[in-house]
């Protein structure tokens, strides 16, 4: 495959883009789908979006809620919300901040991770069923597809417009 910049991408390339985005688009569509059938609250009463939050406290460490708020893409009210929803529960709490003991950090509580592993649990034995067909090797395909799919996105900020474009749009 030869490199191209941006904007010069072959039809060939664009066509699977496409397609790609349109099954991308599809897989959110129905991950939401089941989320809500399972309900907006999870087992313990807990608005499900709350549960980014423990994700992302458990996986990262200790946060400030601003610094969760940047990481989820989120509003500093809609995380100060649902860690207070949280903390309420026992699944996270507040620690001072050792590097500002004006500030506080978020972490996770026992509960909270027992809460997070059984609801882990209840994911994975879905994805099973979901994936139950499928050969060994074609999970471990998708697996590593979606990793390298992920850590691609990570690294690329998506171009919708050309900035010309952009200026013109905005009357500079």
């Amino acid at each position: 495959m030869t490199p191209t910049t941006p904007g010069t991408r072959s039809k060939s390339d664009l066509d699977l883009a496409d397609t790609l985005g349109h099954e991308l688009v599809r897989l959110v569509r129905l991950v939401n789908r089941a989320k809500s059938q399972v309900s907006k609250q999870g087992p313990d009463g807990i608005e499900r979006a709350a549960y980014a939050i423990l994700f992302c406290l458990i996986h990262v460490g200790p946060q400030r809620t601003s610094k969760l708020a940047e990481f989820l893409h989120s509003e500093i009210s809609t995380i100060s919300r649902q860690s207070s929803s949280l903390v309420q529960h026992g699944l996270i709490e507040r620690l001072a901040d050792p590097e500002d003991g004006r500030a506080c950090l978020l972490a996770p509580t026992a509960e909270g991770l027992r809460v997070f592993e059984e609801n882990r649990k209840q994911r994975n034995q879905w994805l099973a069923e979901v994936l139950g067909a499928w050969s060994d090797a074609d999970r471990e395909t998708l697996n590593s597809l979606f990793h390298r799919l992920n850590d691609d996105i990570e690294k690329t900020s998506p171009q919708f417009a050309d900035p010309a474009s952009a200026s013109k749009a905005k009357g500079a």
